[in-house]
């Protein structure tokens, strides 16, 4: 019987050997047709993405991918003009160009351009920068406008190793643009605009001074002074825009020749004034001379049309550069005919005649028994000149400047209709004129006047006016009583020539015209001489202009003497206001002088400045000669 098989020995159960090789493959396969699945859907995802971005989204991502290479930058509009009344400039803008360069990126580039084109581009970057130095000092000149343009100073900033360097800031167009047009990948031009004082220093206290602001956002010409900074919203213009490529992570630094103009600037208007170019310029040459001829600290003066009230000149003394206008003293830039108060001494003395001759209480012929001196609460007032009690015709109370002689018409004139008459006049109150700066003066209400405030009042102590202020009172009496506010702007002058006149402010009746006549021929006697009898003399004859009648008031006011606050006994206020014709007014002068030397007039001052008048506006002379007046009997 067959013994038991032999078996080698066995397994625990619960041990398995390596899985079968068919289950192995089966598995293998079923992973590479996930991953197959997997990467055609990510090919189908992409292949969406990307018709989304190249078709349906293409010009939104370009915009915004255009938006973060360029910069929008504003362009300021062009600056409007100043004209005088005939059309001439005073003050006007032109444009420049600022050449720059990105020296570090124009190096960079030419040498990367060098580096693929040795032959194109044979000579390094400092001997092209040579080059480029060369062909600017030819165009350019040595120097434009006090920067120095020659080749070694241009050579020097093409080096630099900066990012950004302006060459010339005031670069003709024309000469900028040659210089871009040969060196596009090298210089960038800049628009500016330069503002342009044709006459210097003439009128510069009104017109004022303008520049180019870097600083400000957008860059722009800004009115700084006068004028130029009063009416800036007027003259600016409105702003356009236009975009540039900068470079990556500064918007500062502006790619040349990449700019592209979006929106229109929208230009400024202009600005016709009342002034008369050549009457400016003569006024202020005399009131120059004057000044420094009697040694006065300041002086000004005004000529008003006496019909329209328009301010035809006003000067000072003193002047400044508008192009230059950092270097002229608080003195030089200062309107003293607008922006300076002072006491108009003898001049005041027409609202005491307006007033009495007004309300009926005097004549021109009629008689006063002049005193001495008169006693005023507790002061004394007395004449310039020594006299006992003297008979005076009315009109010789104003023509010999008799103070006590005033301050007995005023007395009988009384406080509250002085007051009211002071107030018609306009003083105490900015006349709004347009000029700017200006001053109110000072006039004391009527219940705050002391005892003796009307014995000064009347004889222009005690109360401050400026010199256009005195000069507008007289242009109410030349202008039959009614008073017309003075201006300066006539006009806005917009885009082709589109003229829109300012309206006129409105007149004041201060008296009537019987009475401004009245007055009127009683103030032609202030220019009157006797060689025969002094006493018969006015205090202005200097005044006098031969074939006219001239009307108007000499003035001397004591200044205040800040050691004992009391009035000075050598520092003097001298004026002079005047209206010519008399008998057939056209225009209005007012001159002041801010203490002169000695004892001087004001007088030949307004003669010089009268004598000009009749012969630029060929005034024709006055039928008859001024009547002669007896001023003291």
């Amino acid at each position: 019987m067959p013994g038991p098989q032999t078996r080698g020995p066995r397994r625990p159960l619960s041990v398995r050997g390596p899985a079968p090789a068919a289950r192995l493959g089966g598995n293998s396969r079923l992973r590479i047709g996930v991953g197959r699945v997997l990467l055609i859907g990510a090919l189908v995802v992409a292949g969406v993405k990307l018709v989304q971005v190249q078709g349906l989204q293409a010009q939104e991502l370009s915009l915004q991918a255009q938006k973060q290479r360029t910069t929008p930058i504003d362009i300021p509009a062009e600056r409007g003009s100043i004209l005088d009344r005939n059309g001439n400039q005073l003050a006007f803008s032109i444009e420049v160009r600022a050449l720059y360069i990105l020296p570090q990126r124009a190096r960079k580039t030419w040498d990367e351009a060098r580096a693929k084109d040795p032959k194109k581009y044979a000579v390094s970057y400092d001997e092209h920068a040579r080059e480029v130095a060369k062909f600017m000092a030819e165009t350019l000149g040595p120097e434009v406008n006090g920067e120095k343009t020659d080749e070694e100073t241009v050579y020097q900033q093409l080096v630099k190793d900066i990012s950004y360097e302006v060459l010339v800031n005031e670069a003709e167009p024309a000469k900028a643009a040659k210089i871009v047009a040969k060196y596009p990948s090298e210089i960038g031009s800049e628009y500016r605009s330069k503002r342009i004082y044709p006459n210097g220093e003439l009128a510069s206290n009104i017109i004022g001074a303008a520049n180019w602001r870097q600083d400000e956002k957008p860059p722009t010409v800004q009115g700084i002074l006068g004028l130029e900074n009063a009416q800036d919203n007027v003259l600016a213009g409105r702003t356009g825009r236009r975009v540039v490529d900068t470079m990556s992570g500064d918007d500062t630094l502006v790619i040349p020749n990449t700019e592209r103009e979006l929106v229109k600037p929208q230009p400024g208007k202009s600005l016709e004034l009342t002034i008369d170019i050549d009457t400016q310029y003569a006024v202020q040459k005399i009131i120059s001379d004057y000044t420094k001829k009697y040694g006065a600290k300041n002086g000004s003066a005004v000529v008003l049309d006496s019909r329209t009230g328009e301010i035809v000149a006003m000067a000072n003394d003193k002047t400044y550069d508008p192009t230059d206008f950092g270097k002229a003293s608080e003195d030089q830039k200062r309107n003293t005919a607008v922006a300076y108060s002072f006491e108009p001494g003898s001049v005041n003395k027409i609202v005491t005649a307006a007033a009495a001759v007004e309300y009926g209480l005097f004549k021109p012929d009629d008689v006063l028994q002049v005193p001495g001196s008169i006693k005023v609460a507790d002061r004394v007032i007395k004449d310039a000149w020594n006299h006992g009690t003297v008979p005076m015709s009315f009109t010789g109370v104003f023509a010999k400047s008799s103070n006590v002689g005033t301050l007995e018409a005023a007395q009988q004139v009384g406080q509250e209709r002085y007051a009211e008459m002071l107030q018609k006049f306009g003083l105490g109150r900015r006349t709004g004129s347009g000029v700017p700066a200006e001053e109110a003066g000072v006039v004391p209400p009527l219940n705050q006047w002391s005892g003796s405030t009307f014995g000064n009042l009347p004889i222009g102590q005690g109360l401050s006016m400026t010199l256009l202020q005195m000069t507008g009172m007289y242009q109410a009496i030349a202008n039959d009583g009614l008073r017309i506010p003075p201006r300066l702007v006539r006009a806005e002058i917009g885009q082709e020539g589109a003229r829109s006149e300012k309206q006129r402010p409105d007149g004041v009746q201060v008296v009537s015209k019987e009475t401004a006549k009245t007055v009127r021929d009683m103030f032609r006697s202030v220019t009157q001489s006797d060689p025969r009898d002094p006493n018969q003399n006015g205090t202005g004859k200097p005044a006098a202009v031969p074939g006219y009648q001239v009307a108007g008031k000499t003035g001397t006011a004591q200044q205040i003497d800040q050691a004992c606050k009391c009035y000075s006994q050598s520092q003097y206020w001298t004026t002079f206001a005047g209206i010519l014709p008399a008998d057939n007014p056209r225009y209005v002068v007012g001159v002041m002088l801010d203490a002169p030397s000695g004892a001087q007039s004001a007088a030949p001052v307004f003669h010089d400045i009268a004598t000009f008048l009749t012969q630029r506006f060929q005034v024709p002379m006055s039928p008859e000669q001024t009547p002669f007046v007896q001023l003291q009997l």
